[in-house]
């Protein structure tokens, strides 16, 4: 005698093996031995063998049709026996018997459970309902299907390219686009951005991440909505200087600039002077509304996303032979290069000159003033400026820079195809700390820290920049910035890029003017800016290195197939290549001390990481010529 018993949803034949009147000893056709209560036995049958009924019963259960045993069975709830002795108009084969079971079973949306082998079936709004719902799900599953399909051969569905910047940042996974790229993944082994690159969503690489990075900052596009830029609202008097700025070739926001004019009796009034689109702007304006959501300047290889319209930018940005509305802080140099005091005003800065570093450096660098300067323009103030710039350095007791560190420029030539899309990248390597990077910083941490100073001693509220014990952070309270050696440090250099400096340049220029300042102390909003400018510069800065490490790769890509990078060793399999700022984990590396020299063999790129691959070739003599510079610098 054989049983047939539910067990974990599933339905198992066995054979009995001893019973009692509750209970039975039963062994399963695997050879596994099972005590089971009466009760749940749904039926007993002597053929066939219990190895062999459902197989049968699953063969017959083929030949059954749902709708029929829907139409058949009446309203109340029955025994599945019961509908199988009416089905087949005879007593059922066990083989029959569970036949009709296992279709009642498979059909839940026709036939509900109601206890152990008993069922009734569903209404018919219910099912009808159910079938809808059914089918529904059916056409979806095509649908993904077909998404799948079209993504693993190498084409974009039309659906799917319209909701692709939404897969980079914030996918839905409700809808059916979402969930046929998902298996589309998931069948072809790819990543997401490997496989839409794949299909053509983004001409290459670059694309890929210039996308991301918009759709998560700039989903309403990066175009400036309609405005005007207004001019200054206030009257200024014309300063007696000749202003000159010193930037890099690509700057176009200039928003500092200095001058030089000698004292009577003696010594110097040094000028430094900073774009003021803050008197032009005022809080609450709609070009402050533009600059408050997007609070920086986002800055990468070949390209930049301006904080304010070009129109705005280009009317309060210091361009030589312009007079331009500028906030002025004056140093009055002795001639031993102390400073005998200090002042500021909000004026009409007239700018000469425009210098920009590839003119300067070859005249003005650390050998040329080490000896006698040749004559070009603007020689004596910027030697006067460098000499200041010093006994500033040592007054703070922090030099500007790491003097073993270099610093990379990016130029891309947008005008060049290469294999890898548009865009021939040079990367040039200057050493930090040079005669031009000490005199401009130096000044701007003069500048920052003064009006920090200044504002602070007014009860002004103001955004600082602040680090101690090591942590820099962001504050609407004056304190130290032992890394500059400095007792405040507000930042007010920028106000063409950066939303802080443009917050703290209003405050001052309220306090120069006599005026009461936008923000008032304990100011929510002045905090919240704050906090929000901190978010967005750290993402603006993730991308600017992200793209840089790509632009890397692109590099040494352009050097050819069989370039051979070399690096030094930074720590355990970590190495800084020597020509590029780029910093690589090296699996292959021996055990080397820090600053071995290697030489590296490139084996795979991956411009979506991005990231290379490399394999150790060789350790080199050391290189007196390659300083490495420090983690700063590398991405």
């Amino acid at each position: 005698m054989h049983v047939l018993f539910e067990e974990d949803g599933a339905f198992k034949p066995a054979t009995i093996l001893t019973q009692t009147d509750t209970s039975l000893q039963v062994e399963t056709p695997h050879g596994k031995r099972v005590k089971l209560k009466t009760a749940n036995v749904l039926m007993q049958f002597h053929t066939p063998a219990a190895s062999e009924l459902m197989a049968a019963a699953e063969r017959e259960a083929e030949g059954l049709e749902t709708d029929f045993l829907y139409e058949v069975c009446g309203e109340g709830e029955f025994l599945f026996s019961d509908l199988a002795a009416e089905y087949f108009g005879h007593v059922p084969s066990a083989v029959e018997s569970v036949a009709l079971l296992l279709k009642l079973q498979a059909s839940p949306v026709h036939f509900h459970r109601k206890g152990k082998g008993r069922f009734r079936k569903a209404p018919p709004e219910i099912l009808q309902a159910a079938l809808a719902g059914l089918e529904k799900k059916r056409l979806q599953q095509e649908t993904i299907e077909r998404y799948a399909s079209e993504l693993e051969a190498g084409r974009l569905p039309a659906e799917v390219a319209a909701i692709v910047t939404q897969l980079l940042v914030k996918p839905d996974r409700n809808k059916l686009e979402t969930k046929g790229v998902e298996l589309a993944c998931e069948r072809s082994g790819r990543s997401l951005p490997q496989l839409l690159l794949a299909c053509g969503a983004f001409a290459n690489a670059h694309a890929y991440h210039r996308a991301r990075f918009l759709s998560e900052h700039f989903p309403e596009g990066i175009d400036f909505p309609p405005h005007e830029v207004p001019e200054p609202v206030r009257a200024l008097e014309r300063a007696d200087v000749r202003a000159f700025s010193i930037d890099d070739a690509t700057t176009t926001e200039i928003d500092d600039a200095f001058s030089v004019t000698p004292r009577d009796g003696g010594g110097w009034r040094v000028g430094i002077h900073i774009a003021a689109p803050g008197i032009g702007m005022p809080q609450g304006s709609p070009l402050d509304a533009v600059a408050r959501k997007r609070l920086s300047t986002v800055y990468m290889p070949g390209d930049k996303i301006t904080m304010m319209p070009d129109d705005a930018v280009s009317r309060y940005t210091l361009s030589e032979g312009r007079d331009c509305p500028a906030v002025s802080l004056y140093l009055d140099v002795n001639a031993d290069l102390s400073i005998a005091g200090h002042s500021s005003r909000v004026e009409i800065v007239p700018v000469a000159a425009n210098l920009r570093h590839h003119d300067i450096e070859p005249v003005f660098n650390e050998d040329t003033l080490a000896g006698e300067l040749p004559d070009f323009p603007w020689r004596d103030e910027l030697k006067l400026l460098w000499e200041l710039a010093t006994v500033l350095e040592a007054g703070r007791g922090k030099p500007s820079a790491n003097q073993n560190a270099f610093d990379f420029n990016f130029y891309v030539d947008w005008s060049v195809e290469t294999a890898d899309g548009p865009g021939l990248v040079d990367i040039q390597r200057r050493k930090r700390g040079s005669p031009l990077d000490k005199l401009v910083a130096e000044l701007m941490i003069a500048a920052n820290s003064t009006w920090g100073r200044v504002l602070a001693d007014a009860g002004i509220p103001a955004i600082y920049r602040a680090q101690t014990g090591g942590r820099v952070r962001m504050t609407t309270a004056a304190a130290p910035h032992d890394g500059l050696g400095v007792d405040c440090y507000a930042w007010s250099s920028s106000p063409l890029r950066r939303y802080v400096d443009l917050v703290n340049q209003r405050q001052l220029i309220a306090h120069l003017c006599g005026e009461t300042a936008p923000f008032a102390k304990g100011s929510a909003e002045l905090a919240a800016a704050m906090n929000d400018f901190e978010l967005a510069y750290a993402a603006y800065a993730d991308y600017q290195r992200q793209m840089e490490r790509y632009w890397c790769l692109r590099w040494l890509r352009q050097q050819g197939p069989d370039f051979q990078p070399e690096g030094h060793v930074w720590r355990e399999n970590l190495v800084r290549l020597d020509a590029i700022p780029l910093v690589i984990k090296v699996h292959s590396l021996p055990d080397l001390p820090a600053g071995s020299h290697v030489r590296l063999a490139i084996e795979r790129y991956d411009d979506l990481a991005p990231d290379l691959a490399v394999r150790y070739l060789e350790t080199l003599a050391p290189d007196a010529n390659v300083l490495p510079g420090d983690e700063e610098d590398a991405v």
